[in-house]
């Protein structure tokens, strides 16, 4: 009997914006913590707080790693199929 899959994860997308952000780093300690920082939004979107906001249009989200010294704000779409990250910070 084949073993039974984790939960299934979000697809992550970058606007613009983060996408040069992303390209700017260049320590490896740094991409790490993004990665483990990416890996829990993928696997639980509505781990970040929500960011005060109105509801016309996409509610943003925070996700904070103290310990990693990470930072995302992003969006989940409404499907939540896909988590649209919109800044980052390491």
């Amino acid at each position: 009997m084949p073993a039974p899959h984790g939960p299934r994860r979000a697809r992550i997308a970058f606007s613009d914006s983060a996408a040069k952000q992303l390209d700017a780093i260049t320590s490896e300690a740094e991409l790490h913590a993004l990665d483990r920082a990416l890996v829990v939004i993928s696997v639980a979107p509505e781990a970040g707080e929500l960011l005060p906001g109105d509801s016309a249009g996409p509610r943003l989200r925070q996700y904070v790693d103290d310990v990693e010294r990470v930072r995302l704000v992003y969006w989940v779409t409404a499907l939540r199929t896909v988590v649209v990250v919109a800044f980052i910070e390491v």
